[in-house]
């Protein structure tokens, strides 16, 4: 797939993208005759992470960390030190975004209660 199609499916703008390949977070697969990035599902997969991760307040390292994480552990060659190390980390990203979950939520609860209260008032003659 060319970028345009993979911010489509992404929802990531293509500067975005083209951003997460010079920093080599997601290298595409493969370039086309002219130039242009080509993105396979394995490079989509790996976007969808990067975007969840991002309003988790993940930075770039650790999102290329994790990203490194996961493919130790699909790969069955992986040595069991590299694994422990990879499950050790998701684990502490686990931990990580089930806090910021939390602390989103309470985020939008109050956005809430102020929308309501807005509400009411925006209601008065």
């Amino acid at each position: 797939m060319q970028i345009g199609q993979v911010a489509e499916r992404t929802e990531l703008s293509i500067k975005t993208i083209r951003h997460y390949d010079e920093v080599g977070l997601v290298t595409p697969s493969a370039r086309s005759t002219g130039g242009f990035r080509l993105y396979t599902e394995s490079d989509i997969s790996r976007l969808l992470v990067i975007r969840r991760m991002k309003p988790l307040g993940f930075t770039l390292e650790e999102m290329k960390k994790l990203l490194d994480s996961l493919e130790i552990l699909a790969d069955d060659a992986s040595d069991a030190s590299s694994r422990t190390a990879a499950t050790e980390f998701i684990a502490d990203c686990h931990t990580r975004a089930e806090d910021s979950c939390q602390h989103l939520r309470m985020q939008l609860e109050y956005a809430e209660e102020l929308t309501a209260l807005l509400a009411d008032h925006a209601r008065r003659p």
